[in-house]
C-alpha cells in the first residue's frame, strides 16, 4: 500500500490577491473587484494590534444588494467580516477542507508570521488538491 501525498495550503492557495481600506466604499471595491476578477478582497490592518478583515462578493450581495443599499454609501467595515479566519500555509489541504466546511466558509487568507501570504479556497482544493494528485 502506498503512502498518501499530504498536500498543503501553500501549494494550492493563490499569492495574487488585493486589498482594500476599511473606510472605502462598497462601490470603490467593486471596482477594484471587476477589475482584478476577485469574489473577495483583504481589508487591510489599521494599525500593528489590529486584525485583517475580508470582504466577500456574497457579502456585498447579502448586506447591500438583496437591502437595496446604495454601494456609494456603504463602507467597507460596515458589511466585512473581522477578525477574519485564516490557515496556515503548512496545513493539510484535508484539515483546512474541514475547517471550511465546520465553519461555512469558502475562501481564507492564509497567514504567516501575521503576515496575509495568499488566500485559499474550497475550489482551490479540490480542484487544484484533488484534481492534481
Amino acid at each position: 500500500m502506498s503512502e498518501r501525498q499530504i498536500v498543503r495550503v501553500r501549494d494550492i492557495m493563490k499569492t495574487g490577491f488585493d486589498t482594500v481600506d476599511g473606510m472605502d466604499t462598497v462601490e470603490s471595491a467593486l471596482e477594484k473587484m471587476a477589475h482584478v476578477e476577485t469574489k473577495c478582497l483583504v481589508v487591510n490592518r489599521r494599525h500593528e494590534h489590529d486584525e485583517n478583515g475580508i470582504v466577500m462578493i456574497s457579502d456585498i450581495a447579502r448586506k447591500v444588494l438583496a437591502k437595496d443599499r446604495a454601494a456609494d454609501r456603504i463602507n467597507i467595515y460596515e458589511i466585512m467580516s473581522k477578525p477574519v479566519i485564516s490557515v496556515d500555509p503548512d496545513m493539510d489541504i484535508r484539515y483546512c477542507a474541514r475547517l471550511f466546511t465546520r465553519h461555512d466558509l469558502s475562501r481564507a487568507p492564509v497567514v504567516e508570521n501575521r503576515e496575509i501570504v495568499g488566500i485559499v479556497s474550497l475550489t482551490d482544493m479540490v480542484i487544484k488538491g484533488l484534481g492534481g494528485r
